[in-house]
């Protein structure tokens, strides 16, 4: 049905997406009708982060309704440290993550590679948020159990997670340098991550996300 035809019923059609540097993608299919994309107001950054922004949106918000329904059921489960440390430190990461996209929005290339890669970073947080908290927190009877059974998955994807943002940092930006300021907030990272991954003691592991979460405030504070 044309243009007009949808118009005769009243019906207001949405215009064609307009994106400043559309005319370099390559897209794997034809637009219907053949119409072309016309340049317009919204830049490569606002279109690649209108999907990156929403997922890590909706990561932040799997871990706080987590804590919700865990402490609406404290008066019959534990939360425990270890749990409430693991979901600080994802909740930490993810806005870390978010805060050095809007770094590196001037050398953010527009294309499939940066689409589907930064889908792939952002669907791992979105799941690892998801796993911090059980969506039945009733029927553990104390979330130790829970972090026991996850936190090595939890770990293991924001470890993923930062590996790609390092590497990609490095080839559109520059490799962080190793002094010491660099060393302690961003490169000690890997080793601490590394630990509480493998670490079969849980108060190894707990010392492990308490450094990790420290670095965080850290570099707010150490210039």
């Amino acid at each position: 049905m044309g243009r007009e035809r949808w118009r005769a019923f009243g019906v207001a059609l949405p215009m064609p997406l307009r994106l400043a540097n559309m005319s370099q993608v390559s897209l794997p299919f034809p637009l219907a009708g053949g119409e072309e994309v016309s340049r317009g107001h919204m830049s490569g950054f606002e279109f690649i982060f209108s999907l990156f922004g929403l997922i890590l949106g909706l990561a932040l918000a799997e871990g706080l309704g987590g804590l919700a329904r865990a402490l609406k059921a404290s008066h019959k489960v534990r939360i425990g440290w270890p749990t409430a440390l693991l979901g600080l430190f994802v909740s930490c990461d993810v806005v870390t993550f978010w805060m050095y996209g809007w770094a590196m929005q001037g050398q953010l290339p527009l294309g499939w590679p940066v689409m589907f890669g930064g889908f792939v970073v952002t669907a791992i947080y979105y799941v690892a948020a998801s796993l911090v908290f059980p969506d039945d927190p009733e029927g553990w009877s104390d979330l130790n159990a829970h972090f026991d059974k996850h936190r090595r998955k939890v770990i293991g994807g924001i470890f993923l997670c930062n590996i790609a943002l390092i590497v990609t940092y490095g080839v559109l930006v520059d490799v962080p340098p190793f002094d010491l300021r660099r060393i302690v907030i961003t490169w000690s990272f890997f080793p601490a991550a590394a630990v509480a991954i493998w670490a079969k003691d849980r108060r190894v592991v707990i010392a492990c996300l308490i450094w990790l979460i420290a670095t965080y405030p850290l570099s707010a504070v150490w210039h």
